[in-house]
């Protein structure tokens, strides 16, 4: 026996979504407002960031370690690992300028760094 129903079985997904649309305006502000909040987090969290102090001697560049070189301006925790790594890998440093062989080092960033490293036997 076949049964039949008066009203078509409708499933949850076969209904139309109701989408709310913001007015433009109001799409205007809670984006501008999401803008400032992120303005405002990132101004305030720079505010309380320690201001990083250069070591007070030069450093040794085939002794320093990669805690040591991060004191350095413009060298954070990844540029300090790669200049250990290269290093370990190439050999002791000739020069300051091979440094320039290191990803992330350029000429600009060199010069800022020359007051700070020396090469053992060699200081600039």
């Amino acid at each position: 026996m076949k049964r039949t129903t008066s009203r078509p079985m409708t499933w949850p997904m076969t209904q139309p979504i109701k989408r709310t649309l913001l007015h433009p305006l109001r799409q205007r502000f809670v984006a501008s407002a999401f803008l400032a909040s992120v303005f405002a987090l990132v101004a305030i969290t720079s505010c309380f960031a320690a201001p990083k102090r250069p070591p007070a001697k030069p450093l040794d560049l085939n002794a320093a370690t990669a805690a040591q070189l991060q004191q350095l301006p413009g060298v954070g925790p990844g540029t300090a690992h790669e200049i250990v790594s290269f290093r370990e890998k190439s050999g002791p440093f000739q020069r300051v300028e091979d440094l320039l062989a290191i990803h992330g080092i350029s000429k600009v960033k060199l010069e800022k760094l020359r007051p700070y490293v020396f090469v053992k036997g060699k200081p600039t």
